[in-house]
């Protein structure tokens, strides 16, 4: 008989302590060589996948996809005979693994009376809300980049004391093609007058940062992410535009890598045509602010004494009122206008 080893979720570094089970690569009762495909994991970050540290056969998976685990958590048992350690209830315990178990007790549901449908007789979340008495409407799980999304916008609401200002600002000058990268090179350009819209809030400390990589948020299929364009303050407007295109094109594929969603300091996002007029978006927690350009079009406006057509959008930004004050937050985002329409 082989040795069993026990496979841990690792530490993914960035003060990460947890990660959902996006997908398993491999089934119970597979071979597999050291180093093939195991499992991707679903970070407040990204998505990695993690190789096999060993060969053998996969004789057990003790995590379900979807479901959030702590680091050191035992994923997957390679080679051994798969044999479930001896429980004292052999089918509350040897038969269901601990987050089964605790969503039976949320549930109601003895789990001394169920046929698992799983393997070797396991008992699975499935069958234990297939077991409970019915709820009204289609449930489905928060999971992947929807749960993370979640838990963020949580959290940015309950910590943040958030404020939105508006203005308008005129885009005429540009091609609307290159908005995102001129808002990028426009708010780096900004943050270095204003620092405390480039900081963070550590306890007591206000951290003013000195480098200026910017999150850009981007809508996908799975949900919203928020990839980092760096250096916007030093590169040229060509630059960033490849930078946006490129990041923009790895998120909606899904093969951004976990350095492409780490470090921003501040996040830009154009709401696009079906964005409506303005937006009060959330700040992008931990950052301190976020800024905002709303539905670009044709709007009449007064030129010298006359009424005339211009392309006008609505430049909102969210504030951390507790590091920003709202003065500071104004001449912010008049002076990230100012380059704009200037530019």
């Amino acid at each position: 008989m082989t040795v069993a080893y026990e496979f841990k979720l690792p530490d993914l570094g960035e003060g990460l302590t947890e990660g959902e089970i996006a997908r398993w690569l491999v089934a119970e009762g597979q071979e597999i060589a050291e180093d093939d495909p195991l499992v991707e994991i679903q970070t407040d970050k990204t998505t990695v996948e993690i190789p096999s540290p060993a060969g053998g056969t996969v004789t057990r998976i003790l995590v379900e996809e979807g479901r959030v685990v702590p680091v050191g958590t035992v994923l997957v048992v390679i080679g051994g005979d798969g044999a479930q350690p001896e429980e004292a209830s052999p089918a509350a315990r040897g038969r269901a693994t601990p987050l089964v178990r605790r969503i039976a007790k949320e549930l109601g549901v003895d789990l001394d009376g169920l046929t698992g449908s799983g393997p070797q007789g396991r008992i699975t979340e499935d069958d234990v809300r297939a077991a409970a008495p019915p709820r009204e409407g289609r449930r489905e799980r928060l999971r992947g980049i929807r749960r993370v999304i979640a838990e963020h916008m949580t959290r940015a609401h309950r910590e943040v004391p958030a404020v939105t200002w508006v203005e308008e600002c005129d885009f005429s000058n540009h091609d609307l093609k290159l908005l995102v990268p001129i808002v990028l090179k426009a708010c780096a350009e900004s943050l270095q007058e204003f620092p405390e819209l480039n900081a963070r809030l550590e306890g007591d400390e206000i951290v003013y940062l000195d480098r200026y990589d910017l999150g850009i948020a981007v809508q996908t299929e799975q949900g919203l992410v928020v990839p980092v364009v760096r250096a916007c303050d030093t590169r040229r407007l060509e630059e960033l535009r490849a930078d946006v295109d490129r990041l923009a094109e790895q998120a909606r594929a899904g093969t951004l890598e976990p350095n492409d969603v780490r470090g921003s300091t501040f996040t830009v996002t154009s709401a696009g045509k079906l964005g409506g007029l303005l937006q009060t978006p959330i700040v992008n927690y931990p950052e301190v602010a976020i800024l905002s350009i709303g539905r670009v079009g044709p709007r009449p406006v007064v030129r010298g004494g006359e009424v005339v057509a211009a392309q006008i959008g609505y430049v909102s930004l969210t504030f951390d009122h507790r590091v920003v004050d709202g003065a500071r937050a104004a001449e912010f985002g008049l002076a990230v206008i100012r380059r704009i329409e200037q530019a």
